[in-house]
Parts: C-alpha cells; sequence; structure tokens
C-alpha cells in the first residue's frame, strides 16, 4: 500500500506559518503543521510568545500579549481545518517528491512543503538576562520601543552595525536618553547611518565597551558596563535593553538542500515565496532579515499559501 501523501506539510508556527495554514486550509488542501516543540529554545508559536505586549498588530487597537494572540491563530488554523502536531521536523529531504520530512514520530511525505521556522534572536545570555526577558529587555526595538515602560526613560542599545545604529534612533523618539554600546571604537554601519547616529543629539555612543550585566529584580533598571580597554565599570541607569547583535534564521536542518544567503536566511525569488526547490515555499523571518514583524510574515505566509495552492492546481491536485 503506498504511504499517504499529504498536499501541503508546513514547518513552523508562528504568524507566516499560521497564515499560511489558515489559507492553504480555507483551500481544502488539508494541510499538515508541525508546530515544533521548544524548537530554537522557542515555544510553539514562534518569538512573539516571549513578547509581553503587541499593539502594532492591525485589528487590535487596545494591544494584547503576544502569546493570545498566537492563540488566536492557532485556534483560527485548527476551525478552517489544519491538523497540528507539537513536534520538530529533525530533517527533510527535497531531493526527490513527494518529498519527505522526519520527526521524532517518523517520515512523513509532501507534494509540497512550506517553510515558516522563523530566524532566533541572538542573545548575550548575561547575568539577570533571563530574569529580566521581556521586563526591560527586548531584542526589537520596533516591536517593543513605543511601550508605556520605556517612554522618556534612558535606554541602552548593544551592537555597531545598521540595526543597532537604526534602532537607537528609533529608540530616541521615546526614550529620554539612548545609549549605545559599541565593543570597538568604530561602527560597522554604513556611512550615512554612522553620520546620523552621531549627529542625533539623544544617542550617546559609548566605545569599548561591552555589557556585563542587566540590573534590576523585577524590571530592568539598570545594566552594568565595562571599558574593554580600561577595565572600568559602571551602571548605567536604564528602563531598556535592546540587543541588535543579529539573528539566526533557523535553517539548519535543511542541511544545505535549499539555496540560502550568505547570513543563512532562506532565498526566495523576488515578489514570490518560491525557493530554489520547485514545490517548497518560505514565509516569514526565515526568509525576511529586513523587516521581521509579524504582520510581514503573515503577508509571506499568505503568498506561500496561494503560490501552493497555484503549484498543486497545475498539477491537478485539487
Amino acid at each position: 500500500m503506498s504511504k499517504h501523501v499529504e498536499n501541503v506539510i508546513i514547518i513552523g508556527s508562528g504568524p507566516a506559518g499560521h497564515t499560511a495554514a489558515i489559507y492553504s486550509a480555507r483551500a481544502n488542501l488539508k494541510p499538515l503543521m508541525f508546530e515544533g516543540f521548544m524548537a530554537g529554545g522557542v515555544a510553539a508559536g514562534g518569538q512573539l510568545t516571549t513578547t509581553t505586549e503587541i499593539e502594532n498588530f492591525p485589528g487590535f487597537p487596545e494591544g494584547l500579549p503576544g502569546p493570545d494572540l498566537m492563540d488566536r491563530m492557532r485556534s483560527q488554523a485548527v476551525h478552517c481545518g489544519t491538523r497540528i502536531e507539537t513536534e520538530t521536523v529533525n530533517s527533510v529531504d527535497l531531493s526527490r517528491r513527494p518529498f519527505t520530512v522526519v520527526t521524532d514520530s517518523g517520515e512523513f511525505q509532501a507534494r509540497t512543503i512550506i517553510l515558516a521556522t522563523g530566524a532566533t534572536a541572538k542573545r548575550l545570555n548575561l547575568p539577570g538576562e533571563e530574569k529580566l526577558w521581556q521586563r526591560g529587555i527586548s531584542a526589537c526595538a520596533v516591536c517593543d520601543g513605543a511601550l508605556p515602560l520605556f517612554r522618556n526613560k534612558p535606554l541602552v542599545v548593544i551592537g555597531g552595525g545598521d540595526t543597532a545604529c537604526e534602532e537607537a534612533t528609533y529608540l530616541t523618539k521615546f526614550g529620554s536618553t539612548v545609549h549605545l554600546l559599541v565593543r570597538r571604537d568604530v561602527l560597522r554601519a554604513s556611512k550615512a547611518m554612522q553620520d546620523r547616529t552621531k549627529a542625533n543629539p539623544k544617542i550617546h555612543i559609548h566605545w569599548f565597551t561591552e555589557a556585563v550585566e542587566a540590573v534590576g529584580e523585577k524590571v530592568l533598571t539598570g545594566v552594568r558596563v565595562k571599558n574593554n580597554k580600561s577595565g572600568a565599570s559602571e551602571v548605567l541607569e536604564a528602563a531598556g535593553l535592546f540587543y541588535a547583535i543579529g539573528h539566526e534564521p533557523n535553517t539548519k536542518f535543511l542541511d544545505g538542500q535549499l539555496e540560502l544567503d550568505e547570513t543563512g536566511y532562506i532565498k526566495t525569488v523576488a515578489g514570490t515565496s518560491r525557493t530554489s526547490v520547485n514545490g517548497v515555499f518560505a514565509g516569514g523571518d526565515v526568509q525576511d532579515k529586513v523587516y521581521r514583524q509579524a504582520i510581514t510574515a503573515a503577508g509571506t505566509g499568505c503568498m506561500a499559501a496561494l503560490e501552493a495552492e497555484r503549484f498543486l492546481s497545475e498539477e491537478g491536485v485539487h
């Protein structure tokens, strides 16, 4: 007897994965989703499950906790007909169709795959970080910077690249002062971004400086920093600490079977969710290192589902 072949397997359960699930389920493709079990150290639902309050997702004027938003998306996906397994995908075989997806419980075959595994923000694992994560510490200034917690308070950004400079500049709209901690005596950002950052009177750049501890009991109150030339240390008063040291796309399990960019993000054909393998589509932060927002992830999840549906239709699958 031939093994059952799924029309669509969705790997990942953030906004991209659940939006793809909703669209493909409504198209009667009966999608199977692997939502992950602490994949990348994050619960099913992705990075939003570590976000306390979301105020910029359309349709929720009062804001809502990240886990609540992901619960709603999951419920909608199930309501539309998605089957969800709480398992992490260990590997895939994209060398032949149907594709094979391997988890601890077995092998599954699929005519199409939608990859929505996201990217994990790099952390420094400072003393105090675990206790104060999302209680003043964040890896996304655009997501969290406008929260009342940070208004008119001193803030700290760690990093020296374009993202760090952009986030420091963005945070000057809300914080009283933004301390930018740079390990060396140069910024890696583009010249224009460097000039803009250095010219902003609300940004104080600390050269040769590293954070060594997040200070606070229930919420962040300061960041202990050390000058790595002189060895001197001090505590900077701060209500917010923002990491801008990059993200790591969750693509290791692909084992080089898809074309990735130089930092490991899945390459998609411009304006589409198509990857280098026919029948494999990607949405969300695993292929987007620019915007990294829940709403843009959801949009690319929609694209992936529509393109998978079109792909299957052209193959006579309805």
